[in-house]
């Protein structure tokens, strides 16, 4: 790396760094702030208002005096508020599961969520049912509970510090826990990422433009106001991404970093299934570098990840595997996706045994492998400075050092990897492009990586004014992208909904 003596420029270009990690602070704050399901407020002011109307007219009736009937209708709004409240912190199903699990845990010391379920705000369509160990079926999160026992820790300490429940305090306690889960993480990766760029860039323009990219341009910090793997899957990536950098780029041999690229490799695929290839690579890269200090380093702490992941699963189901591998065809005890429960006084069926929309899957490979890269999910359509990480690997795989060579060959199979696997490979009930989200929320823990195979492409296309405003076109539209889900980030994309509004209904 260029010592500071001799790159007179190097201090504003971290003052630059800092002016945009400030800037990406303060707008995922304010945003988690005002985080509120905002499309349920009016439904609730308008039942309170229609049940006060209607207790009013009954107290009058009664011909009580003005007093009295001021005190009883006092009584009944704090009743009625309370049985209509609808608004709430979480804004999807997807968020609600691991809360529910994370409330229950904590507070009932089970992972049954029937318990602390009801029907205007703390529900989910993400859960499965299965007997528990009392005999009795039970309705459980969907999620992998490794995350869930690690918030259901923080979620404790706060409540005993605070007093504060998530029954009762739902807008505190959720606004707390996603700043020190979601929002200082995401610091984290953009100060990863601006380190990374110091290290492989060779432009003031190129290094400054790969950590805008990565401030406003991804889709990581549109999710930070709502309870996810997705970003914290790509925290652990971008950290597992600078350990090995220093092991492979710099020779170090020091048994912390080592350590600390198992640690966080490991955790990365226990939040992202995909990311097993990431730490298959990681893990095969270290030992052929140094099997001595893989052994002694990386594996314990990745063997700790590892037990801790099945542990929890089998803590939480009597199951070593997980939720999503119980949805045997012929064998309907091994379904846990079909059932049906009663909540509110009333029989419900799962939503997965009737999935509606994007959720029944996409029939066909063709149209999904179009929408997943260019279409109204695409992975270059809606986040198009991808193609200059595209660039960036083969820059780097033709013109490079061996070792960027080397790392360039990596992200590119691990790219590889995870679209074969999610186009390819999955039943169409998988192919929904994750669901109600506005991008492909399985491939977000891929930005670092991505953001490090930008840094060669801008770096040429900032020796001309032209390849700048190219680069600089291609981020306006990242940039429109990550904005477009003003409030909720479990919405779909702006291609997609302007395909509907021209008449597209599309195959699902």
């Amino acid at each position: 790396m260029i010592e500071a003596a001799a790159d007179p420029t190097r201090l504003l270009r971290r003052g630059v760094y800092a002016l945009l990690i400030a800037l990406a602070a303060g707008n995922m704050a304010g945003r988690l702030l005002a985080v509120n399901a905002v499309n349920r407020q009016e439904l609730e002011t308008s039942r309170i208002a229609q049940r006060l109307s209607e207790a009013e007219k009954q107290f009058r009736a009664e011909g009580l005096r003005e007093d009295v009937l001021q005190a009883k209708l006092a009584a009944a709004k704090q009743l009625i508020e309370r049985e209509e409240r609808r608004q709430r912190p979480f804004l999807s199903a997807n968020d609600r599961s691991r809360w529910l699990a994370i409330r229950a845990l904590a507070d009932t010391g089970s992972f049954e969520i029937d318990p602390v379920m009801d029907a205007n705000v703390w529900n989910t369509i993400d859960m499965v049912q299965h007997r528990g160990r009392d005999g009795e079926m039970h309705l459980y999160s969907s999620k992998p509970p490794l995350l869930i026992v690690l918030l259901a820790g923080e979620y404790w300490v706060i409540q005993k510090a605070t007093g504060w429940t998530l029954a009762d305090n739902s807008y505190e306690v959720v606004r707390l826990m996603l700043f020190t889960v979601q929002v200082l993480p995401t610091l984290l990766l953009l100060a990863i990422v601006a380190s990374l760029a110091e290290r492989f860039g060779t432009t003031d323009w190129g290094r400054i433009f790969v950590v805008a990219a990565a401030a406003f341009g991804t889709m990581l910090t549109p999710f930070a106001v709502v309870l996810n793997n997705h970003t914290i899957a790509a925290v652990s990536a971008a950290v597992a991404l600078e350990a090995f950098v220093r092991i492979w780029f710099d020779g170090e041999r020091r048994w912390r970093w080592f350590a600390l690229a198992g640690l966080a490799a490991a955790f990365t695929a226990a939040n992202e299934l995909p990311a097993l290839s990431f730490f298959a690579l990681v893990a095969a890269a270290l030992l052929w570098r140094n099997w001595r200090m893989t052994t002694v380093g990386f594996a314990p702490l990745a063997l700790t990840v590892l037990v801790a992941s099945f542990a929890t699963n089998y803590w939480a189901h009597d199951s070593w595997r997980p939720p999503y591998a119980h949805r045997s065809a012929t064998d309907s005890a091994d379904n846990w996706y079909h059932y049906s429960y009663t909540l509110g006084g009333k029989e419900r069926q799962s939503y997965w045994l009737d999935p509606q929309g994007l959720d029944r899957g996409e029939p066909s490979k063709v149209d999904y492998a179009i929408h997943c890269l260019v279409g109204h999910h695409g992975l270059f359509s809606l986040t198009p400075i991808w193609l200059l990480s595209a660039w960036g690997l083969w820059i780097w795989g033709v013109r490079g050092t061996p070792e960027q060579r080397q790392l360039a060959a990596g992200i590119a199979l691990l790219t590889v990897v995870c679209l074969a696997f999610y186009i390819g490979l999955r039943p169409q009930i998988d192919r929904n492009y994750g669901g109600m989200t506005s991008g492909l929320r399985w491939l977000f823990w891929l930005a670092p990586l991505w953001l490090t195979a930008m840094i060669p492409a801008v770096d040429r296309l900032a020796q001309c004014r032209k390849g700048m405003a190219v680069a600089l076109v291609l981020l306006a539209f990242s940039v429109l992208s990550a904005s477009y889900p003003t409030w909720n980030p479990w919405t779909q994309p702006w291609i997609y909904n302007w395909l509907q509004s021209c008449g597209w209904r599309g195959a699902v």
